[in-house]
């Protein structure tokens, strides 16, 4: 399920940096350190990357990253093993019971389809399993192909039993793929885990989905920068101070694939079977949890700028930011005071 390709540097989608506003209270009551505790290593398909800044807690990165490798273990479609291949190999056949960690992603991902009205769909892993973008063996699919698959996906018939917390796909070859919002679980994990222990400031980066906890060592929020889509890793457009927060973002420069000069992103429409063809160039989710900034920022990249904005502002505590592929800016209200464009090849609207 893990379909993207490898990552360079440690910082992915989005480019962090402290932005220092001196001491504040809490470091009174905290011990960080400006160099922090630091794991990077390759799972889920990407670069994943956890900073611990409180000191004397290097031995809870073990604890972190032992965590990321069983929700692995559990959640990806391509092992032999885990819940969701057994899942689907059982399609059209009988329920399958599975852990907590893999009911509740599937849980909120059927919740997030319906919501969507099927723009987002778990079940669309007949689809990105004909493309396999991000993947040594990519192809165009024919149509013929897509329009063989394009039946078997549909939420709607992915039957829940919470009694003995069971999944069945009720229809044969049918496939949940779980990549659009798997990693927001796992980011929310990290963040759980590491609260546990007692790590009050630290930064996740799950190949691009960010999440920053507490205030930066020197006081103050966290300064993200938001990669620009049309350029390498590490290009930005703007950038916004943030804290306990969650930044997620889906863009068309993230995977692709190009066949006779024309370029396809990993962005797939589940009611076409092809790439989503409309103005937006990336959205990246600000919110409390990374779970509904991965599911968000697809959702709104499949219904467009207009009616994308229509429907993040029904979310309390959820902010956007739309980048066109004219290069035009929009965001949420509850960004205009945070975020500040730094790039002059782009307009903020």
């Amino acid at each position: 399920m893990w379909r993207q390709t490898w990552i360079l540097g440690i910082i992915s989608m989005l480019i962090m940096a402290g932005c220092s506003n001196g001491t504040s209270q809490a470091d009174d009551q905290r011990s960080l350190t400006d160099k922090p505790y630091e794991e990077t290593e390759f799972l889920l398909g990407t670069v994943v990357t956890v900073k611990i800044y409180d000191e004397e807690k290097e031995a809870v990165l073990d604890k972190t990253f032992d965590r990321v490798r069983e929700l692995e273990d559990k959640i990806t479609m391509n092992e032999d093993g885990s819940e969701v291949n057994e899942i689907n190999q059982q399609a059209g056949k009988q329920p399958v019971p599975v852990s907590d960690d893999v009911y509740s992603v599937i849980e909120a991902g059927k919740n997030y389809s319906e919501l969507a009205d099927g723009s987002f769909d778990i079940t669309i892993g007949p689809i990105t399993g004909l493309w396999n973008i991000g993947m040594d063996n990519a192809r165009k699919p024919t149509e013929e192909e897509i329009d063989q698959v394009l039946p078997l996906v549909h939420y709607e018939q992915v039957a829940l039993d919470q009694a003995d917390q069971s999944v069945l796909l009720q229809e044969a070859n049918m496939l949940l793929d779980l990549g659009a919002i798997a990693k927001g679980y796992i980011a929310d994990e990290i963040v759980q885990l590491l609260e546990e222990q007692g790590v009050t400031t630290a930064i996740i980066d799950l190949g691009g989905n960010i999440y920053v906890l507490g205030d930066q060592p020197s006081g103050g929020q966290w300064t993200v920068g938001i990669q620009n889509p049309f350029m390498d890793r590490g290009e930005t457009v703007g950038k916004l101070m943030t804290v306990n927060q969650s930044i997620v973002t889906s863009g068309i420069y993230e995977r692709y694939l190009e066949v006779d000069g024309q370029r396809y992103h990993h962005l797939l429409d589940p009611k076409t079977g092809y790439p989503f063809d409309g103005e937006l160039a990336s959205v990246s989710i600000i919110s409390d949890d990374s779970i509904d900034g991965d599911a968000l920022s697809t959702i709104l990249f499949s219904k467009g700028l207009q009616a994308g904005m229509e429907f993040i502002e029904e979310f309390e505590g959820v902010e956007a930011i739309f980048i066109t592929k004219d290069k035009e800016v929009y965001t949420t209200e509850g960004l205009v005071d945070q975020f500040e464009l730094t790039n002059e090849a782009f307009s903020l609207e």
